[in-house]
C-alpha cells in the first residue's frame, strides 16, 4: 500500500475512507476523505496512468553531476539533459495538474486572462506574469491562431525561456 513521504503522517498508508456512492454522491464522498483520498486519486488517476515517478530537481542534476565527474558524460551534455529533463518535466507537471484540477471539479477550459480579445499588447504583456507555464502556453496556442501579435507571442517566449 503506497505511503505518505512528506508532511504530517509521514509514513502512514494511505487509505481511501470512503468511496464513491452509485448515487453520485462521490463529490460529497470525495471531501469527506479530505487530503488522504485526494493523495490515493492523484495516485490512481494520474501517477499510474502516465507511469509518472517523482524526482527532485536536485536529484536528477545529482546524478548527472556524478555521470560527468566520473567521465561517463560531458559536462556540457550533462546540463544540456538536466535542462531539457527539467523543461520536459515541468510540461508533463502542468499536464498532471491540469488533469488533477479536471477531475476535482476544476476546469482546465477556462481561458487564463479575462476579455482577452478585448486587450492591447501592453495589457496581455502585464498579466503574463501571473501565469502558470501551461496557462501561457494555452494563451500562446490562442494567440497564433487568432490575432497573432508579435509584442505577445514574443513577451510569452521570454516567460517560457
Amino acid at each position: 500500500m503506497p505511503t505518505v513521504k512528506s508532511g504530517a503522517g509521514e509514513g502512514e498508508p494511505i487509505s481511501s475512507h470512503a468511496e464513491a456512492t452509485p448515487n453520485g454522491d462521490g463529490e460529497e464522498e470525495r471531501g469527506r476523505r479530505g487530503i488522504t483520498g485526494l493523495a490515493e486519486d492523484v495516485i490512481k488517476g494520474i501517477m499510474r496512468p502516465f507511469d509518472a515517478v517523482l524526482l527532485s530537481r536536485e536529484r536528477i542534476q545529482s546524478v548527472l553531476d556524478e555521470a560527468a565527474e566520473r567521465g561517463r558524460i560531458t559536462r556540457s551534455d550533462a546540463n544540456d539533459l538536466a535542462a531539457e529533463l527539467f523543461r520536459l518535466g515541468r510540461q508533463q507537471t502542468d499536464e498532471l495538474f491540469d488533469r488533477a484540477r479536471r477531475s476535482v471539479g476544476g476546469s482546465a477550459s477556462e481561458f487564463p486572462i479575462d476579455a482577452y480579445e478585448e486587450l492591447t499588447v501592453n495589457q496581455v504583456a502585464k498579466r503574463l506574469g501571473d501565469l502558470t507555464p501551461a496557462q501561457l502556453r494555452r494563451v500562446r496556442d490562442f494567440e497564433r491562431t487568432h490575432a497573432n501579435r508579435k509584442g505577445v507571442l514574443d513577451a510569452i517566449e521570454q516567460l517560457l525561456g
